[in-house]
């Protein structure tokens, strides 16, 4: 390389002084001191390679001194004659640097970039009890450990934990491998240790929830007033059946919800499974059971609840050990049963897949079609709701009604 013949002194550095807009005191081969607005003052090398004009900063005045500054600059010249970009260089150092750092994160930090990167479409119920199954089983842990210090062991553990409960278990996995899928998208680590967990836990084959044929439905709706429950239990009961909505969704409604006078009911988006409003169209049999749970709770906020502490919504349990108590036939009959008792009924009698599958809240599967398919089947989700009710309310009077298919 060839010498370069450097012409700052200090003297001419410190008594360079800030202007309005920033200027450059040349040193030589490249090497030059901006001086900013602000009295600040940084090394810099500008030079040419490839036919273009970089420039890569060395460091700020003082804290590089002058001989710092030229010795810097020296191994930024030699980079340049052996065809390498100083300032590449740099930004790939930063970078690498960067994700070093990222990688040192902790488990603890990262999950919850991920619920919040990933999950903010989910319903408020659904991100709380992926935060408790967190806080109770994963992070006490290796909620401390950095991401890439995890291994398959450390989540074999986590959920052998959990092997009196495999369903859990298998939750708590897939959680895990969901949180390192996203740090890998984000290159902060190239391995899942949750991954080859796959079936380390034997699971048993999946139980759906029963549900009630008609002779069975009319034998439950008789029962209900017999089991001395409070009112609101019994009415939380019936409306489930007549909205067909998932428990969390009936029991957490608030009045401000409802329009009685026009039998409609819009659930709020953060309160569904799916993220997405829902609305309900009020049977008569509904409408005329909300007026009559008005009088007892309609001075509060919430439509159903709780007996015991009327500030907050009646607790899960509580219809949990109601439907227990219910000796009608059918053992182990719960809560959730009466969406695929109410769906079952609907589609035997006539009413399209459509319609029951927007009446529970379901989601389109096929991606195509959920972009395409914008119909609400208002009349059509109102009538089966009707029938609904009506059909239920024959069938616990014990009348021999003859079947009626959807038109």
């Amino acid at each position: 390389m060839r010498y370069v013949n450097y012409t700052l002194r200090p003297l001419t550095i410190d008594n360079a002084k800030p202007r309005e807009k920033a200027y450059a005191l040349t040193d030589g081969g490249g090497l030059l001191l901006e001086v900013l607005p602000s009295g600040t003052k940084t090394w810099r090398f500008k030079y040419h390679l490839n036919g273009k004009r970089e420039k890569v900063t060395i460091g700020a005045y003082p804290a590089f001194t002058i001989k710092q500054a030229r010795d810097r600059h020296e191994e930024l010249r030699a980079m340049v004659e052996h065809g390498q970009s100083p300032a590449k260089s740099k930004q790939s150092a930063v970078a690498e640097r960067k994700v070093a750092d990222e990688r040192r994160v902790t488990f603890r930090a990262f999950s919850q970039r991920w619920i919040e990167e990933t999950l903010f479409y989910r319903s408020a119920g659904y991100v709380a009890q992926i935060v408790r199954w967190l806080d109770a089983y994963v992070n006490p842990a290796i909620g401390d450990m950095a991401m890439g210090d995890v291994q398959p062991g450390d989540v074999l553990a986590i959920i052998k934990g959990r092997v009196h409960n495999p369903g859990t278990a298998e939750r708590i996995r897939v959680i895990i491998q969901q949180v390192y899928n996203h740090a890998i998208r984000n290159l902060l680590v190239t391995t899942n240790p949750a991954q080859p967990l796959r079936g380390a836990i034997a699971r048993p084959p999946v139980q759906h929830h029963k549900h009630l044929n008609e002779k069975q439905l009319g034998a439950f709706w008789r029962k209900l007033d017999d089991q001395g429950a409070h009112i609101t239990t019994i009415a939380a009961t019936r409306l489930l059946l007549y909205t067909m909505t998932r428990k969390s969704e009936l029991l957490r409604s608030k009045w401000h919800e409802f329009d009685l006078d026009t039998a409609q009911w819009d659930i709020p988006a953060e309160r569904m499974k799916m993220g997405k409003p829902h609305r309900v169209f009020l049977s008569r049999q509904a409408v005329e059971l909300l007026r009559q749970v008005h009088e007892i709770s309609g001075h509060g906020e919430y439509v159903l609840p709780s007996i015991f502490r009327g500030s907050v919504p009646m607790g899960d349990v509580t219809l949990n050990h109601f439907f227990k108590r219910i000796d009608f036939g059918v053992p182990d009959f719960s809560p959730h049963g009466l969406r695929g008792t109410a769906a079952t009924l609907l589609r035997e009698h006539g009413f399209g897949r459509d319609v029951v599958e927007m009446l529970l809240a379901h989601s389109e599967k096929n991606a195509t079609v959920a972009a395409y398919s914008h119909i609400e089947l208002a009349a059509e989700r109102k009538r089966a709701l009707q029938f609904l009710a009506d059909r239920v309310e024959a069938l616990a009077a014990g009348v021999n009604v003859v079947p009626l298919r959807a038109a």
